[in-house]
């Protein structure tokens, strides 16, 4: 007997060894399926990026930003540093997609009210009409948690910048006056203001997705 297992020694030794790596190299290909990508100019639909920022394919992040929320409070880039936020554009007068994305918007809110990493942002695309008492009365209206989501407004190029330069999330009509014509997209950010994900604010299932990847997201911080 002995004998048998010294002969089989090394080969036992080789496969031990053999296995160690292939289970090693499966465990890491199973994880990096969980990473999310980090979404570039090159890598969105042209019609949402600006085009003097179309060629860029590395380093993308949301530049800074001073808006005022519902409450005449002044959010800054650094109100959401070292978290994770989803973010959108809407507008308080709209009667189509905006109800049904903001609806969602909440429903994401009840999901992340007692997670410290995760903030929402709504920037509006009318700041004209959205003025601080009309975002105030929405936020009544929508149940907006005034310490988890800010519904923002400010100067309009600022916010058609935003849209078109950093989320890559906003058509433009073509007018020099910076309208836009606001989409669905919800955009996942993380915590370095890089895009990881994008969103139909509309469909319940990408909801469930977004919810899912905001938790792989916290995970890859661990």
């Amino acid at each position: 007997m002995m004998s048998f297992f010294k002969k089989y020694r090394l080969f036992t030794i080789v496969m031990s060894c053999l296995s160690a790596i292939i289970l090693t190299a499966f465990y890491f290909m199973l994880r990096k399926k969980n990473v999310l990508p980090v979404y570039q100019p090159t890598n969105v639909n042209v019609e949402l990026v600006d085009n003097s920022i179309q060629h860029i394919s590395k380093y993308h992040k949301i530049n800074d930003f001073s808006l005022v929320n519902q409450n005449g409070e002044t959010i800054t880039q650094d109100t959401y540093k070292g978290k994770i936020y989803v973010a959108d554009f809407f507008f308080t007068t709209c009667g189509t997609i905006c109800p049904i994305m903001t609806k969602n918007m909440a429903d994401i809110q009840k999901e992340i009210l007692n997670d410290d990493d995760v903030m929402l942002l709504s920037h509006t695309v009318t700041p004209e009409i959205d003025t601080v008492a009309q975002l105030k009365r929405y936020a009544i209206e929508k149940g907006v948690n005034d310490a988890k989501w800010n519904l923002v407004t400010g100067e309009k190029k600022q916010i058609y910048d935003l849209a078109r330069k950093s989320y890559l999330a906003v058509k433009s009509n073509g007018d020099k006056d910076y309208s836009m014509v606001h989409t669905e997209n919800f955009m996942l950010i993380d915590k370095e203001r890089r895009i990881r994900g994008f969103y139909d604010g509309t469909k319940k299932e990408e909801i469930e997705q977004l919810l899912e990847d905001i938790e792989i997201l916290k995970a890859s911080y661990e």
